[in-house]
């Protein structure tokens, strides 16, 4: 009988010993699902907000890009290239290309984590994104530089500086100036459609993450 006690009493020991040990794991396990639930919750948070302000950037953006080459860039490109081949000399101006775009910002934004929340494809989209707009500006910044040079300082001259009286075409040097007006037009179209791909990327991605 003795024997048969300490047996149930041993028993019985184990099994609140086992008891307390699932309820010690139970406990952790659902400790550490909590807080990798919680840790989703914020990385989605913060995902669905990065991605609402790039959306929301590219919007303006593209609406913006549009407007600029309907109302200027199109037309200023196309009416002195229509003088030009009409021979009637027409005038040159400074070429200046404005804009607030700041590389940093993405930069900021990715180092800080941003990039590891993204689709694949959405930061392929992004990348491509960037790269047109950084050799987009590299040859606006560049085609302002010579104008800087060879324009400006000459804006006082005679238009027979600009233009060969004989022929009515520019002097060499001066060529850039047309093919300046025409690559803004250009690199207006390229904008609008990497803006485009990416903000379709973007709200596929967000309401997929709904």
């Amino acid at each position: 009988m003795v024997v048969i006690n300490q047996k149930r009493s041993l028993l019985s020991r184990v099994g609140r010993w086992t008891a307390e040990l699932l309820l010690v794991f139970v406990g952790v396990y659902a400790a550490f699902w909590l807080s990798n639930y919680q840790q989703h919750q914020q990385d989605a948070e913060r995902r669905d907000r990065i991605l609402e302000y790039i959306e929301q950037t590219l919007s303006e953006g593209i609406d913006s890009s549009k407007f600029n080459r309907a109302k200027e860039q199109e037309p200023e490109a196309a009416e002195f290239r229509r003088a030009l081949d009409a021979g009637e000399m027409p005038p040159m101006r400074p070429f200046v290309f404005i804009t607030d775009y700041s590389p940093s910002d993405l930069a900021t934004m990715l180092q800080s984590g941003g990039v590891q929340l993204f689709d694949v494809q959405t930061l392929k989209a992004l990348r491509s994104d960037e790269s047109v707009i950084r050799w987009g500006l590299a040859r606006m910044a560049r085609y302002q530089k010579l104008s800087d040079e060879l324009i400006v300082p000459n804006l006082n001259q005679d238009i027979s500086f600009f233009y060969d009286p004989a022929t009515k075409t520019l002097r060499k040097q001066f060529e850039i100036y047309p093919e300046a007006l025409e690559a803004t037009v250009k690199f207006a179209d390229e904008l609008e459609s990497v803006h485009t791909e990416l903000l379709k990327r973007i709200q596929s991605e967000r309401q997929r993450n709904r």
